[in-house]
């Protein structure tokens, strides 16, 4: 009888501490599954998405900010900053804007562009004819400055300063800095390395296949040729 009882009691102590076990082991389950379940959601949380803006129903002379139409573009808009060569600022904030049709010829560029591993970076785009003022009472010199009276292609929305960057956002060598005012910069100065060359010939010959033409003392300076008649504009984008 006494082996009995304390075969029970053994039992019953057993089966209390499996139980207790049990317990802990369906805790720990759940909690894991909640880690695996918050886990996978993290990875499958997607950012918000940034919905592009199309170009139906607008005019090719609509002004238009770059980045509302295309993602794929990199900005480094030195007037909006005093890293150029005025040393002054004369943006009040940092914005690429462009006509309907510059813009449609330079998002068809950058494919071209991204299709050799590069993409298009921009350093100015359409300048209001206001600021053109602001550059002239600056550096009142036409070799540097367009006299804002007659007007430059910038102030018509056609005239974009840009270089290429690698897919991680690393300059080409362009053989200078932008504004960089000297025969280096010259597109027919071919005492270069190779590599510059090659650098510039794929931006001259990529812009040009798109309807842009380029000045010979800029390597960085393009104009849409279909935008040299538009009328000079002083339509200022709102800074937030």
């Amino acid at each position: 009888m006494k082996h009995f009882f304390y075969s029970f009691v053994l039992l019953s102590f057993l089966s209390c501490k499996n139980g207790v076990k049990s317990e802990k082991e369906e805790t720990s389950n759940i909690v894991e599954k909640k880690e695996v379940k918050e886990i996978i959601q993290d990875e499958t949380t997607e950012s918000p998405q940034v919905h592009l803006k199309s170009f139906d129903g607008l005019a090719d002379t609509t002004f238009i900010r770059l980045a509302d139409f295309s993602d794929d573009f990199a900005y480094d808009m030195r007037y909006a900053t005093e890293n150029n060569f005025l040393k002054a600022k004369v943006y009040e904030c940092a914005e690429c804007y462009t006509r309907v049709k510059t813009a449609k010829a330079l998002i068809a560029a950058n494919k071209d562009f991204m299709d050799n591993g590069v993409k298009i970076k921009f350093y100015d785009c359409y300048r209001p004819n206001s600021v053109q003022y602001k550059m002239w009472k600056i550096v009142p010199n036409p070799q540097y400055v367009a006299n804002p009276v007659k007007g430059s292609i910038h102030n018509k929305g056609g005239a974009v300063d840009i270089t290429l960057v690698n897919m991680e956002g690393e300059e080409l060598d362009m053989g200078t800095d932008f504004d960089f005012f000297g025969k280096r910069a010259y597109h027919d100065n071919i005492d270069l390395p190779q590599e510059i060359l090659d650098n510039r010939k794929l931006l001259k010959e990529t812009m040009e296949k798109h309807g842009f033409w380029s000045i010979r003392t800029e390597w960085w300076h393009y104009n849409l040729a279909s935008a040299s008649n538009e009328k000079i504009a002083d339509f200022k984008w709102d800074c937030e």
